[in-house]
């Protein structure tokens, strides 16, 4: 079995709050220049994934901790379905990307690592397998995560 090491991610897992929640964390915690926030409401925050698959990966969660899309409230899941739309139109014109994986990781036998509800927009792109994936089985990320948040607010014209 091969291993991927990633001990930079120590730091992300100690950012825990005292409920243990890292998005619940991130909540409260106002976004400055370097933040991986690109978008909040009353109801909901869009950040960039600290650890994405691709460049532009974005997850989209409630203010109040769920985990459970059956808990989303009409209003919030009105406002999910928006905030979907925009920024699937956001990253059309900011990466171009030929579709997208969207979902849901509920529970840990689904891999979710937080257990507060959050939704993942994955831009896919054309033969964005590389030489890594193929031999070693890793991913390589071609763009840093502060450099997509500072593409995401601008095409937001912030």
């Amino acid at each position: 079995m091969e291993y991927f090491f990633n001990f930079a991610k120590m730091s992300y897992v100690q950012g825990l709050t005292d409920d243990g929640c890292i998005l619940c964390g991130l909540t409260e915690r106002k976004g400055g220049e370097n933040s991986l926030r690109v978008f909040e409401d009353d109801l909901f925050l869009v950040v960039v994934n600290l650890y994405p698959y691709n460049p532009g990966h974005l997850m989209i969660y409630p203010r109040r901790h769920i985990e459970d899309i059956r808990d989303y409230s009409p209003g919030e899941s009105a406002r999910l379905h928006e905030l979907t739309c925009r920024f699937l139109s956001v990253l059309d014109g900011t990466y171009r990307p030929s579709a997208y994986n969207l979902g849901y990781n509920m529970g840990s036998g689904a891999g979710a690592s937080i257990k507060h509800l959050h939704l993942h927009i994955i831009p896919r792109f054309p033969r964005e397998l590389g030489i890594a994936e193929l031999l070693a089985g890793k991913r390589v990320l071609v763009e840093n995560p502060v450099d997509t948040a500072a593409k995401i607010r601008a095409a937001l014209g912030g």
